[in-house]
């Protein structure tokens, strides 16, 4: 089992931490305080971004140090939210926030997962009546592989989850992001999945 730091404690990084604990990873959450990130990062041999996607950027990169020969696994989304607070457009439109994180963090292996998706099905994909699909993105193999078997310990069957190929597929992932108000306004926070129906 791996050490894992989360950095983020809102509901996405708080159900994340949960369940790689339950899954018997040594797990810790970074809170606000000055330092934490840099410290939990510093123990981990894997961390989590899960902070907002709009600052996400900025704080990893005062983290590149910590974050050197780690595997960094981003599920957040860079979005300029609308009046509702709902995204509305992409932060880094013909680019993507992990690619800008491989390009900030060259001695960091990216990779990116569980973006397409409301966040209760990332540590409980089966409570959709369909079959879901995590989408992985990076440029290192075994990294990919890494965080593949952290998406089975979290529920995901291994059939659930496809390789897109490197960071820059990461940019198809994170503009799925444009469907999702759309699907709140439509069905509201009902959990749900972007998937490729087969």
């Amino acid at each position: 089992m791996s050490t894992i730091a989360v950095l983020g404690k809102g509901r996405v990084g708080g159900s994340l931490a949960a369940a790689l604990t339950r899954a018997g990873h040594e797990v810790g959450v970074a809170d606000s305080t000055p330092g934490a990130a840099a410290a939990a990062a510093r123990a981990a041999r894997i961390v989590v971004n899960a902070t907002p996607g709009a600052d996400s950027l900025e704080r990893l990169a005062a983290l590149r140090e910590e974050l050197r020969g780690k595997i960094l696994v981003d599920v957040s989304n860079a979005t300029v939210d609308g009046p509702d607070g709902l995204p509305a457009d992409l932060l880094y439109p013909g680019s993507s926030l992990a690619e800008r994180l491989q390009e900030s963090l060259p001695a960091t292996y990216v990779v990116k997962t569980l973006n397409t998706m409301l966040y209760p099905v990332m540590t409980a994909p089966a409570i959709l009546a369909q079959a879901p699909d995590a989408f992985l993105s990076g440029d290192d193999a075994q990294a990919k592989q890494t965080v593949r078997d952290l998406l089975v310990d979290l529920g995901w069957s291994k059939e659930w989850i496809t390789d897109l190929g490197g960071i820059r597929t990461a940019r198809a992932t994170e503009a799925a992001i444009l469907f999702v108000p759309h699907v709140i306004r439509s069905h509201g926070f009902t959990p749900f999945a972007i998937s490729v129906a087969r």
